[in-house]
């Protein structure tokens, strides 16, 4: 994939997350691609399912899983946001293969969300093969988790 595609792609799951907002759910959005097509988009409704995992990614995984089966692999997860552990370790059993994120774990703690500071590279150092593309359109990322203006939780 090139990288404009990768552009392309990380602003559908910007757009994602702005959709979220929208909603009146917290500020994650997810879009997973495969052979150039997205097969799946979503955003956290954790708020509105009282689904604490009801994450951007997992909703993702779950849609792509039912068109494509258990195994993802060949596609890129695009992320508006470093995964948690919990999106991050999905990721993995699913088979996907590249994980490509804007903003950081950091940048969600910064806002007032109660991020786990457990990086995907700590999985990658324990035996993940995911690849990971950090900070790919950072400051839109960050700059579309500012529209929200909920609680964090």
């Amino acid at each position: 994939m090139r990288k404009s595609d990768y552009t392309k792609f990380m602003r559908e799951a910007i757009k994602e997350c702005l959709l979220g907002v929208k909603e009146g759910q917290s500020p994650f959005g997810c879009v997973i691609v495969k052979d150039g097509k997205i097969v799946a988009r979503a955003h956290n409704i954790v708020l509105l399912s009282s689904d604490p995992t009801a994450h951007a990614e997992v909703n993702a995984l779950r849609k792509a899983g039912k068109k494509l089966g258990i195994s993802l692999k060949g596609c890129v997860l695009f992320s508006s946001c470093e995964p948690c552990p919990m999106c991050f370790s999905a990721s993995h059993w699913a088979k996907v293969d590249e994980v490509v994120y804007g903003a950081t774990i950091e940048d969600a703690k910064n806002l007032g969300f109660s991020e786990l500071m457990l990086h995907d590279r700590e999985f990658r150092r324990r035996g993940s093969r995911v690849k990971l593309i950090p900070n790919f359109l950072r400051a839109e990322a960050v700059n579309a988790m500012k529209t929200w203006k909920g609680k964090p939780y």
